[in-house]
């Protein structure tokens, strides 16, 4: 499964659960953190646990078992590394406050219409 392949897997492990407001950026022209990061909103800590554990589920079904997971314990959230991929699940507060889609605004947004059915 190449980079690209394993972040629009995530994003449907994690619309599949309701996760919201999900972003995928392609960020490996402009670091060496990650090929991908996968964003995702949950209303709750039991849904950012029950996301962050079926994207990992998901995606170690695929071959491609995360390398770090970090986060689990604050239930804010979850940032799950899988090397070329990272996927981090917030709250809304969290989100805000981490603000990953300006951080990384020189990063390419991957077009995921067909990719998710809650969009």
């Amino acid at each position: 499964m190449n980079p690209k392949e394993m972040a629009l897997a995530a994003a449907r492990a994690l619309d599949a659960k309701k996760g919201q407001d999900i972003r995928v950026l392609e960020t490996g022209d402009i670091t060496s953190l990650a090929d991908y990061f996968v964003i995702c909103s949950a209303s709750s800590t039991t849904q950012i646990k029950a996301l962050a554990d079926f994207c990992e589920k998901t995606l170690k079904d695929a071959g491609e078992p995360p390398h770090h997971i970090e986060g689990h314990g604050g239930g804010t959230w979850v940032l799950l590394d899988f090397s070329a991929v990272v996927v981090h699940i917030f709250n809304e507060e969290a989100r805000k406050f981490y603000d990953l889609e300006r951080l990384w605004g020189d990063a390419a947004p991957v077009d995921l219409s067909g990719i998710l059915t809650q969009d």
